[in-house]
């Protein structure tokens, strides 16, 4: 096996795929990435089991062939050459020789033979999205993905393709986000998935190298196949990225949505961000509440704690309801003002002991509970 490729082509391939690997892989193969050369590109493939990635980079093919190699090393050594152009030859014993300009490395391999198969998909259900509305959609929801082994059902992001729209929904049992957007979808490709934490990382950081995204799905496992631009990072057309999704039923999601809303106070995302970002800064881990007080155009927000003082802000809003306090978890009130990117959000409270919610006038909905006020 031997071909020709450019250095920083080679490294953008290497920097796509180098994430799925563990720093603790059970097997030598697992921290392997597998390299085939075909016709006129090479292909680079990394699998932990539970998700595997794959993307193409055109080179110099001389001879075809494969060979597997230590990811990490690797991507640290074409990083560092000093030479545009990088020769890679692989020998039969699986030993190979990288030369660049005056470097040469050779570097020890392991066979294809021992790389775990990515899986083949054959009747499944398919959607094409844009990678854009994606992005957003996942990135509006996954700070609620819960991180509680136990609760392995709520480790990731649920899609739900139904009733002419796709849902995505994250909560990890004190609070819930929930964001849909309106799609065709015949009754025959009607599913959903819970889609694993590391995947969601995995996905929000390869969707913005093109405009569609092509979803896969079964009841074991999902693919993506990420459409590229043709730029200049030398990546030919599609990354692909296949995971194991989670098994289990998601919790009912409806029941925890408030069917009625009270006080209604819309505010100005970014102002009320900085606000409860400055109150929260007297906040310690015994002492991790923000006070909010509704009052006549008023909203004030308050929070202290033994260790280090007290906070007080306030903002001007549209408000003429009764006068009434609730507490929450500052950062459970600023990860959804920081995820999303409309200037306009809607706060939605009833009382001390009823959930707070956020909304978007586009399909957005955040459910936090509430902090006993003392």
């Amino acid at each position: 096996m031997k071909f020709k490729i450019n250095r920083d082509h080679f490294a953008n391939g290497l920097a796509q795929v180098l994430n799925v690997v563990g720093s603790k892989a059970t097997m030598p193969i697992l921290s392997n990435v597998l390299i085939e050369a075909e016709k006129d590109q090479i292909s680079l493939t990394t699998t932990n089991l539970d998700l595997g990635i794959r993307c193409k980079i055109k080179a110099d093919v001389k001879e075809m062939g494969s060979v597997t190699l230590p990811v990490k090393r690797l991507a640290g050594i074409i990083r560092e050459l000093p030479n545009i152009d990088v020769t890679f030859d692989a020998a039969a014993t699986h030993q190979v020789k990288l030369t660049s300009g005056g470097s040469t490395f050779r570097i020890m391999g392991i066979g294809k033979e021992e790389f775990p198969p990515l899986p083949e998909f054959g009747e499944e259900k398919a959607y094409s999205l844009q990678q854009s509305e994606l992005v957003s959609m996942l990135k509006s929801v996954a700070y609620a993905q819960s991180t509680d082994e136990t609760r392995y059902i709520l480790n990731g992001v649920y899609f739900n393709f139904k009733d002419e729209k796709l849902s995505l929904v994250a909560t990890d049992g004190r609070r819930l986000a929930l964001t849909a957007k309106e799609m065709e979808i015949p009754p025959a490709s009607a599913g959903s998935i819970i889609l694993p934490a590391k995947t969601v990382g995995e996905l929000t950081r390869l969707l913005d190298k093109g405009e569609k995204i092509r979803i896969n799905f079964n009841e074991r496992r999902a693919a993506f196949q990420i459409a590229t631009d043709k730029d200049s990072s030398g990546l030919i057309d599609h990354v692909y990225l296949y995971s194991k999704v989670v098994e289990g039923s998601y919790p009912n999601y409806h029941q925890v949505i408030p069917k009625e809303t009270h006080q209604r106070v819309k505010l100005e995302r970014e102002l009320f961000l900085q606000c409860v970002h400055r109150a929260a800064l007297v906040c310690s881990e015994k002492a991790n509440s923000i006070k909010i007080k509704l009052s006549s155009n008023l909203l004030e927000l308050s929070a202290q704690s033994p260790d280090f003082g007290e906070s007080h802000e306030s903002m001007a809003i549209s408000y003429s309801g009764p006068e009434l306090q609730v507490a929450f978890n500052p950062s459970f009130l600023m990860d959804p003002l920081k995820a999303l990117t409309k200037d306009e959000v809607f706060l939605e409270v009833k009382d001390e002991v009823s959930p707070g919610v956020f909304k978007t006038l586009e399909n957005f909905v955040c459910v936090i509970m509430p902090v006993r006020i003392s």
